[in-house]
């Protein structure tokens, strides 16, 4: 599916010139970003759970304790809302009022289901791995019996999405402009520190000292 179908849920209603269905730009942002949040209601209280993910193709892994409250309320059925921001930047403009931010996200709206095939689970969490820190999955053990019986691997169809980017410069109103305030845009990026390794004294592998991700 290159679009995503607009829906009464996932139409951009404010700025809705900043949206985009394409597919490409979806995909894009799921792929970048590391942390979701997953929108759901239990028991009739609404929760919004950080979380990692992954992707792939058209749907969405997420993953949890089976015996978690998110895992077992997306298993279960309910609606459940998932969204990703990348923040690129802060836009300060010569009011307060017309201050931004530069921005990408994504909002996925629907249902998830449990992975029940143990090798779609296993690849699933191999994809996690992978998402998070490329190449480390082929150093690691393989998942034990336990372990996949205590973690419950969600999928959610990536149909009805919908992204949202800002870009630019700050949008300042014309009387504003012979204001004395500096504008401009402060770019933000997530970026790598120093590592920090335990007392195994083992040398860092080669792609934790690449530029893979940052």
């Amino acid at each position: 599916m290159d679009t995503s179908p607009k829906t009464a849920r996932s139409a951009v209603r404010r700025i809705p010139q900043n949206a985009r269905y394409d597919r490409a730009t979806i995909d894009a942002i799921l792929d970048e970003g590391l942390i979701c949040h997953v929108g759901f209601v239990a028991g009739g209280l609404p929760y919004v759970i950080p979380t990692s993910y992954a992707r792939a193709g058209d749907r969405l892994y997420i993953h949890g304790s089976a015996a978690s409250r998110m895992a077992g309320a997306l298993a279960s059925g309910v609606d459940v809302c998932v969204s990703v921001t990348l923040l690129d930047g802060l836009v300060l403009a010569r009011s307060a009022f017309n201050h931004s931010m530069n921005y990408r996200s994504v909002v996925i709206f629907g249902k998830a289901a449990p992975v029940e095939e143990e090798a779609e689970k296993v690849e699933a969490l191999r994809l996690f791995s992978e998402h998070i820190m490329p190449g480390r999955w082929r150093e690691l053990r393989d998942p034990k019996p336990i372990e996949l019986k205590a973690t419950l691997v969600l999928s959610l169809p990536i149909v009805e999405a919908s992204a949202k980017v800002r870009s630019g410069p700050p949008e300042d109103d014309e009387d504003d402009m012979s204001q004395p305030v500096w504008a401009g845009v402060l770019p933000l990026a997530l970026r790598k520190g120093e590592l920090d390794p335990d007392s195994s004294g083992i040398a860092p592998p080669h792609y934790l000292l690449a530029d893979a991700r940052w």
